[in-house]
């Protein structure tokens, strides 16, 4: 009788079926015979373990925390992204999508027990630290993070603005951990950021997705706009790289302001709820002007969206490397008690039925994460350098200006998306 009376109160909207000895029914599949029940033994073997714990354990347990923890590794075993939200985790939550919180500057994840960096966001202090994707966290202030949950490693990482916090990473490439000082900050982000390459050719820098991010885009294609001058925008670079994603919605935003027609992406999944499409309204910004698209192995989620939708529908070149195959939608479920849970509950598929998930977007045209050098650039001998040259007839070039050298030493897939840009432009030209 204690057995089933903890049962109950662990349970307690199924109190009364178990009491009486059945169990409400899940929805069944549409080829079974008959409805699945839940697992009552599983369910006593758990109200055993809680009991155990409560009666012998070293220690004095706060039965709520139980709970809590249970519920937790519940979402953990589905995948790397569903998870148990408490009050202060969903209102952090809603805070990072508006735009502005305190932290780091890092869209992480978990991968075998620690926490993986899927990308720092542009201009905080995560970014001026060099910490890169792929980067794995061992260790926060000196202490393992095996163990925690990604909320828990997320929570320890917060903390007053002007703090330091030591993170242990395991970097590729590195043959022993190297630990990292960064002082925490109030993140501030500026999901756009926009300006001229060059006379003629745009430079769109979206650094996460939010809800305001689609306006944004459209502003700022309006000033690139304005700035190119009465021959308007010949091209542009959009640079989704580092990009961890966001809100859906922003994404299909950002997509469909460059699409006139067509779908831009699918969701599906095992409730019918989970089914939807969006489609792209009759508009372009840019006017169909060339457009180069440029990601890396941090661009994830709504990055891959965007990426995914301009490449299947021939609108943009996109360039890089390939994508974090971050492909799962999930679900802000909000809980009686003020909780939430963040639920997977549907996949992303590109216009032609691609799936994203532990795929990514493979680039058009690959581009290694290289740096370039002065030297590399510029020490290439031409024959106008050779002594005693003759000159040719035509009248002396101008000489060149620019900071095309400087372009590649800073961000040498930049520059070569540019020079792709251009021979986009003159192939359209002809």
């Amino acid at each position: 009788m204690a057995e089933r009376a903890a049962l109950c109160r662990l349970t307690r909207g199924l109190c009364l079926a178990l009491m009486l000895g059945l169990a409400p029914s899940v929805p069944a599949q549409t080829d079974s015979a008959s409805d699945e029940t839940l697992p009552l033994e599983r369910l006593r073997t758990f109200t055993e373990v809680y009991e155990r714990i409560q009666r012998d354990y070293v220690e004095d347990v706060d039965p709520e925390t139980l709970i809590d923890n249970a519920i937790q590794g519940m979402l953990q075993g589905l995948d790397p992204h569903s998870t148990y939200l408490d009050r202060s985790d969903y209102q952090q939550l809603q805070e990072g999508t508006r735009g502005e919180f305190g932290g780091l500057g890092i869209e992480v994840g978990m991968e075998d027990g620690f926490v993986e960096v899927i990308a720092p966001i542009d201009g905080t202090p995560a970014d001026a630290a060099g910490i890169r994707p792929g980067d794995l966290i061992i260790r926060i202030d000196g202490q393992s993070v095996k163990g925690l949950d990604l909320q828990e490693a997320v929570e320890r990482m917060r903390g007053e603005p002007g703090t330091e916090i030591v993170l242990g990473i395991l970097r590729d490439g590195a043959e022993a951990p190297i630990e990292v000082t960064i002082e925490r900050a109030i993140i501030r982000v500026e999901s756009v950021r926009a300006r001229l390459l060059e006379p003629g050719f745009g430079y769109l820098r979206i650094s996460q997705f939010q809800s305001r991010t689609g306006d944004d885009v459209l502003d700022a294609v309006e000033g690139l706009v304005a700035d190119a001058g009465p021959d308007g925008l010949s091209g542009l670079v959009l640079d989704l790289r580092n990009n961890p994603g966001g809100v859906l919605d922003a994404a299909v935003e950002v997509a469909d302001a460059f699409l006139a027609s067509g779908v831009i992406v699918t969701t599906d999944g095992r409730a019918e709820r989970a089914a939807s499409r969006f489609v792209a309204t009759p508009n372009d910004a840019l006017g169909g002007v060339p457009l180069v698209v440029l990601v890396n192995a941090g661009s994830a989620s709504a990055a891959e969206i965007v990426a995914g939708a301009l490449q299947d529908h021939r609108r943009g070149v996109v360039m890089g490397e390939p994508t974090f195959g971050k492909g799962s939608v999930q679900t802000i479920l909000p809980l009686r008690d003020g909780n939430a849970v963040k639920l997977t509950t549907a996949r992303y598929f590109t216009p032609e039925g691609r799936s994203i998930q532990a795929e990514g977007i493979t680039p058009d045209v690959r581009i290694a994460n290289l740096e370039v050098t002065a030297g590399a650039v510029s020490d290439r001998l031409r024959e106008s350098d050779l002594p005693r040259h003759l000159r040719g007839d035509a009248a002396p070039a101008a000489e060149q200006t620019g900071d095309r050298p400087a372009l590649a030493e800073r961000d040498y897939a930049l520059a070569e998306a540019l020079n792709l840009l251009k021979g986009l432009t003159i192939l359209g030209a002809d």
